[in-house]
């Protein structure tokens, strides 16, 4: 095994010089009785096991593979600042660990997090100084409770029906960066095609005294825009960076799927003249909007061919073996005609929407389930998607949000007001942190507040569709996985329809006959090239529909109907499903 399988820059959408990977080896313990605060092995870390760092104790690739679920795990390992990083801050980051984490250096606590898909960070510069060698100790604890969001984690024991085994610990990259000690924590940039601007929002960690920050974006190499703003006293600032017309119709580069356009932005933060920090950037210049019951990108209307896509591999679960995996996916993706995919339970490692924005690939991001309504569930549901939301805004491939699927946590939403409730103010507070992209509520029937109506509808040949596909006025009154498409006292007419689930074609020789797949296995390539071809078409050529999503990229454990095998092996001819999906 290679001592560090993910090495390349984490967030490469803000990238800084000075960083240092702190994945690879680390010490690892289990605390089946969760005694180790009381023991305070914070400070003195007894761990016998090694384990290979952003890979979950579960995965074949973290060197454990133990699948007996324990509540409390522990990590431990050295951490020296390097020189490079001399007078700047140092930030100590994690991509995202399931699900409680507390984090002490030295014996110092540093703080905790909880959230099992988004990121954290401390800033350690009075902790450490440059040289030395300090300890690094981390608690995770990650129950089988229902009421935190967990997407396709069982809840079990054990993997069932449609849901794997379980993610704990620290399972994206954590690292070491050095930034200026005046620095942006965070940064919105939110295109505006007519005008041919980017509005930048930029917190700053504090007021630098006779400072100012400086913009400058790129295409291509050539500078387009540039914009120094003062810093005043308040270390929230707000600039529009007019863009150069570039001589072209809509007088700036587009991004699309067909054209992934990117401007390069710098951003500096700048004391007495000198450059303190600088992080870069891009952006892309689209905008997606709800017309009727069109969705326009870029002002053209938009048909969607989407993937279905839950990010597992055989050994490494939730967290890709490698960097190159991620660009993979999304190149088979474009590969078969797809031109998004719906990520679905989980928001990804964000080196996939750096690829999905280079590349061209739509997506939609989905806040992962939980499974039992109550407060606790609504809290963390609600903190879960604010956080994803502010990592992910500034991507322009994501062009959807989705907080509920299926009815998952909210069973009875159909009647039920107060699961309504959830999924009104969910939609609401999406809206109320990005105003940029639609939202798909509750994704596949029984939808409350949506700006879009989805359908979910396994049904194996067109002819055996019910009549329920006449129209969309019938179609919204019907049930075609034998639940209503809209909850009681909402109206669905006029908004875009899409069908977001379909297919699941397994074959026999994926499991010997044995498998999750929808309707009767077929036998060869062929009868499923016949079938998924016969399928697509008939939904295809509804008119009322402005997308579809085919059920799925890949094999998932004992799922498998993927149009790949967990390994990323084609099942039939790409090239041959690339002309099925036009």
């Amino acid at each position: 095994m290679e001592s560090i399988r993910r090495c390349a820059h984490p967030r490469p959408d803000r990238a800084r010089k000075h960083w240092q990977t702190l994945n690879g080896p680390w010490r690892f313990g289990f605390d089946w009785n969760n005694e180790g605060k009381k023991q305070r092995w914070f400070a003195k870390p007894p761990f016998a096991l090694t384990i290979q760092v952003p890979f979950a104790y579960q995965a074949e690739l973290s060197g454990i593979q133990e699948k007996k679920h324990c509540d409390v795990v522990w990590y431990a390992r050295e951490i020296s600042v390097p020189e490079e990083m001399r007078g700047q801050r140092v930030l100590l980051h994690f991509g995202a660990a399931d699900y409680q984490a507390d984090v002490w250096l030295d014996g110092q606590y540093l703080g905790g997090h909880t959230g099992g898909y988004t990121p954290f960070v401390f800033d350690i510069t009075d902790q450490v100084e440059i040289g030395k060698t300090y300890t690094l100790a981390v608690r995770c604890e990650d129950r089988l409770d229902t009421d935190q969001p967990r997407g396709k984690q069982s809840w079990r024991p054990e993997p069932f029906a449609c849901w794997y085994t379980p993610v704990s610990g620290i399972w994206q990259s954590v690292w070491l960066e050095g930034v200026g000690i005046y620095y942006p924590v965070d940064f919105r940039l939110t295109p505006c095609i007519e005008a041919g601007s980017v509005k930048a929002e930029i917190e700053l960690n504090e007021a630098p005294a006779n400072g100012s920050v400086r913009l400058t974006a790129a295409f291509r190499g050539k500078i387009v825009a540039r914009q120094e703003i003062a810093v005043l006293s308040d270390r929230f600032l707000r600039a529009e960076l007019c863009l150069a017309h570039d001589e072209t119709l809509e007088g700036v580069h587009l991004w699309s799927p067909d054209a992934p356009n990117l401007y390069d932005l710098t951003i500096e933060t700048l004391s007495d003249g000198q450059v303190c920090d600088t992080v870069d950037t891009y952006f892309g210049m689209r905008q997606i909007e709800i017309a009727g019951d069109k969705i326009l990108l870029n002002n053209s209307v938009l048909y969607q061919k989407l993937i279905l896509d839950q990010g597992y591999w055989p050994d490494g679960l939730l967290t890709a073996p490698d960097d190159e995996a991620l660009k993979k996916d999304v190149e088979l993706t474009k590969a078969m005609g797809f031109n998004g995919a719906r990520k679905h339970q989980k928001f990804e490692d964000p080196q996939y929407l750096y690829w999905a924005d280079h590349l061209g690939l739509l997506v939609w991001g989905e806040l992962p389930s939980a499974y039992w309504l109550r407060d606790s569930e609504k809290r963390n549901m609600m903190r879960d998607l604010a956080e994803a939301i502010r990592r992910d805004y500034n991507h322009p491939a994501l062009i959807a949000w989705t907080p509920l699927n299926e009815s998952w946590g909210v069973p009875f939403i159909r009647h039920h007001k107060e699961a309504q409730k959830l999924a009104d103010a969910l939609y609401a507070m999406i809206h109320a942190l990005d105003g940029t992209r639609f939202v798909s509520g509750n994704d596949g029937w029984e939808e409350a507040s949506t700006d879009v109506a989805t359908v979910h509808d396994y049904t194996a040949w067109p002819e055996q569709l019910k009549p329920d596909y006449a129209s969309a006025e019938k179609l919204l009154d019907a049930a075609p996985a034998s639940r209503l498409i809209r909850a009681a006292g909402y109206d669905l007419n006029g908004k875009p329809l899409l069908i977001t689930e379909y297919g699941g074609i397994a074959m026999a020789r994926d499991a010997g006959g044995a498998n999750w797949g929808y309707n009767t296995a077929e036998a060869d390539e062929e009868g499923f090239l016949r079938r998924y071809a016969a399928i697509t078409k008939a939904f295809r050529d509804m008119p009322f529909f402005c997308g579809y999503c085919y059920t799925q990229l890949t094999d998932v454990f004992q799922e498998v109907n993927g149009l790949l095998d967990m390994h990323r092996n084609p099942k039939a001819d790409i090239e041959k499903i690339r002309e099925i999906n036009g």
